[in-house]
Order: C-alpha cells, then sequence, then structure tokens
C-alpha cells in the first residue's frame, strides 16, 4: 500500500471510530431516563442551582466551564469532581484545572444534596447527569437558551491528574489545533465555534494573557489583532508584574449575560484570548462569527446542537461507571 492509500485508510478509520462512538453515546442517553427512578430530578437540580446562583453569580460561568472540563478529558463522567488522596493526585489539581471556581463543585454537591434527600431518588442519580443538568440551568439563569438535557450517564471510575495533559484547549491556540482537538471529540469547527462562545460569561486570570498585551514581540510589544483602546484597557486592570489574583471579565461589554456579544466582541479585536480572536481573524471561521454576531437566534441553536453532543463525548455504562454516593469520592 503505498503512502497516500495508507494515509486515507488511517483516516477513514478514525473516523469511524469518531461515529461508532457518538453513535454508542447518543443511544444510551434519553431525556427520559429517571422517569421512573425520579421523575422531578430536573424541577430538583433546577432549585439547587437557582439557590446557589442567588448567592453568586459565579455559580453560572463555574458550573459551565466544570462541565466543559470535565467532558473534553475523561468524558462526562464527573470525574473532574473527585477529590485527590494520598495515594492519588486527581484530575482537578492538574494546573489547568486549578482556577476551576468552587462555585462550581458546590452547586453539583448541593444538588447531589438535594436529589438524595427525596427517598426514591436516593442513589438513583450520577454526579455526571446533574452536573449536565446543573450547567444547561446555569446557563438559563444567565438568559441563554434552554434546551432538553439527555441523561443516563455513568460517574467514572477514575480521575487522574496525568490524565488531563494535553487534553484541555489552551488560550495560544490557533484554528487548527482548535479544530484537531475538538474533532478527536466528535466535534466540529461549527460546534467548537459555538462552544467557545461560553467565554460570554466568567472571568480570567492577568496571567493567561498578558502575553498578548506585554512584550508579544519585538516588533509589536502588543499583539495587533487586539483593539487598541481595549489593549490599553487590559494593560491598566492588569499591571506588568503579574499579579495572580486579578481577575477581570472575559465579556467586556455583557459579562453576566450568556448572549451573543461574544461574537460582536471578536468583530471588534476584544477577544481576550488568542484562541478567541483567532476565531474571527482566520478566515476559515470569520464567516461564522460575522453570522452569529448579528444573528443570536442562530448562534443559540448552534449552541445547543454543539453542547448537546458535548454531553455525549465518553458517557460511561455497565462495568466502566457506576453511582457515586459522595460526589467527591469513589464509592
Amino acid at each position: 500500500m503505498d503512502r497516500s492509500n495508507f494515509l486515507m485508510a488511517v483516516l477513514l478509520l478514525l473516523s469511524l471510530d469518531v461515529l461508532l462512538f457518538s453513535n454508542s453515546a447518543s443511544a444510551q442517553l434519553r431525556r427520559n431516563h429517571y422517569a421512573k427512578t425520579c421523575p422531578d430530578v430536573e424541577n430538583i437540580v433546577r432549585r439547587a442551582v437557582t439557590a446557589k446562583f442567588s448567592q453568586t453569580f459565579v455559580t453560572v460561568p463555574a458550573t459551565i466551564r466544570l462541565f466543559f472540563h470535565d467532558c473534553f478529558v475523561s468524558g462526562c463522567d464527573a470525574s473532574v469532581i473527585i477529590a485527590s488522596t494520598p495515594g492519588n493526585t486527581a484530575e482537578k489539581d492538574h494546573p489547568d484545572n486549578l482556577s476551576l471556581a468552587g462555585d462550581g463543585f458546590d452547586t453539583v454537591v448541593k444538588a447531589k444534596e438535594a436529589v438524595d434527600a427525596v427517598p426514591s431518588c436516593k442513589n438513583k442519580v450520577s454526579c455526571a447527569d446533574i452536573l449536565a443538568m446543573a450547567a444547561r440551568d446555569a446557563i438559563v439563569l444567565a438568559g441563554g437558551p434552554s434546551y432538553p438535557v439527555e441523561l443516563g450517564r455513568l460517574d467514572g471510575l477514575s480521575s487522574t491528574a496525568a490524565s488531563v495533559n494535553g487534553n484541555l484547549p489552551q488560550p495560544s491556540f490557533n484554528l487548527n489545533q482548535l479544530n484537531s482537538m475538538f474533532a478527536s471529540r466528535g466535534l466540529s469547527q461549527t460546534d467548537m465555534i459555538a462552544l467557545s462562545a461560553a467565554h460570554t460569561v466568567g472571568f480570567s486570570h492577568c496571567s493567561r494573557f498578558a502575553n498578548r498585551i506585554y512584550n508579544f514581540s519585538r516588533r509589536n510589544p502588543v499583539d495587533q489583532t487586539l483593539n487598541k483602546q481595549y489593549a490599553t484597557q487590559l494593560q491598566g486592570m492588569c499591571p506588568r508584574t503579574v499579579d495572580p489574583q486579578i481577575a477581570i471579565n472575559m465579556d467586556p461589554t455583557t459579562p453576566r449575560v450568556f448572549d451573543n456579544a461574544y461574537f460582536q466582541n471578536l468583530v471588534q479585536g476584544k477577544g481576550l484570548f488568542s484562541s478567541d480572536q483567532v476565531l474571527f481573524t482566520d478566515r476559515r471561521s470569520k464567516n461564522t462569527v460575522n453570522t452569529w454576531a448579528s444573528n443570536p437566534r442562530a448562534f443559540n441553536a448552534a449552541f445547543i446542537q454543539a453542547i448537546t453532543k458535548l454531553g455525549r463525548v465518553g458517557v460511561k455504562t455497565g462495568r466502566n461507571g457506576n453511582i457515586r454516593f459522595d460526589c467527591g469520592r469513589f464509592n
């Protein structure tokens, strides 16, 4: 077999793996999974998330980000919630996860407690499903679209910091790197762009983008794809000597609303990370950004499709998972 045919065969096999992986996950998930065991589970979780939201808005970005980090590393199995033990450093303590706000974890814990407080529901609902529902509820509370959540995930049986290595997109990624990472999880470029819009809420520490506003290159100390006024504002909020405690809103216009302002910001050169702004500067993704910047309905529809597909990644079944009594510990 010559080289070109060999490469085509490899690509075909990889495509089939992704297709089979996605189909098998979709087949086991269904919206009414708890209809008999815990029929009111969605309302129970929603009330718990709403109560947490009333205490702090951070509940919204923290829960959404927790769901993304969970699904991208080991699949949507709540492995990111597991606490480290003397014999094992878990996913949550990997450097890429240390910035996950505690309010996301607390939201899931509180929702799990509320579910298990109902006798017929006790130990019947997985932490992975609770996280998926809580992420949806957080999005809605911030003004984002509502959507039906597919259920039926089991909780994972493993959580190691090593598993995080190379499995989360980085702020410096270009479009090829983003597309490659998302494609390996059965997600398209359109899905990737839609999911990136979760940056419309939440905050980031200065260290994650300091390279764009200081010493970017020998010729241009500031990244030229940044809006000049926005770059000056960022420098004012983030001193050259980076303070790890300082965090700023990722969306400079509507930081507490889940909306399409993320794309409007990109058009104006106000994407905080290089991985954000590249969606507009790269011609392959620019048209999608322009469309969603002016059409919130189209963005919402694409986001619902993308986050539904994300929720199918790496779903555990049978002996590969169980329902944890405590979301932070294995049974």
